[in-house]
């Protein structure tokens, strides 16, 4: 079975709000904590928008991380972060995710460089 069959891109917004947002969610541009929620993304009916009642900017779950604006879907994202914990090469990743190396090198790439993005701020 393909580790990828085991996740769905609901769960993994849901993992990434709770780590991004521990103590909820807060804007990404202003750090503010009065947030309301607004409609979910058209194409990724996983991601949670939300505009921020002090800047008036808005955002979703993934905005200022790594994830964002990715053309793979998130639990391509999650899963390959999972593979890379276990140390596996960008080849085994890329037959895991069933991507080609290319896409696998980028991805693993921009995990390594971006890793930081989804904490939360104090």
């Amino acid at each position: 079975m393909n580790l990828l069959h085991l996740l769905d891109d609901t769960k993994c917004c849901e993992v990434i709000r709770t780590h991004r947002w521990p103590e909820g969610v807060r804007c990404p541009h202003c750090h503010a904590d009065q947030i309301t929620k607004q409609s979910r993304d058209e194409h990724q009916r996983a991601r949670q928008r939300y505009r921020c009642l002090g800047c008036q900017q808005k955002f979703d779950d993934l905005t200022g991380t790594v994830f964002a604006g990715q053309h793979q879907p998130l639990r391509v994202w999650v899963a390959g972060l999972y593979l890379m914990g276990l140390n596996l090469s960008n080849r085994q990743i890329s037959h895991e995710l069933g991507v080609n190396e290319d896409d696998a090198h980028q991805l693993t790439r921009q995990l390594r460089q971006g890793g930081g993005g989804c904490g939360h701020h104090p």
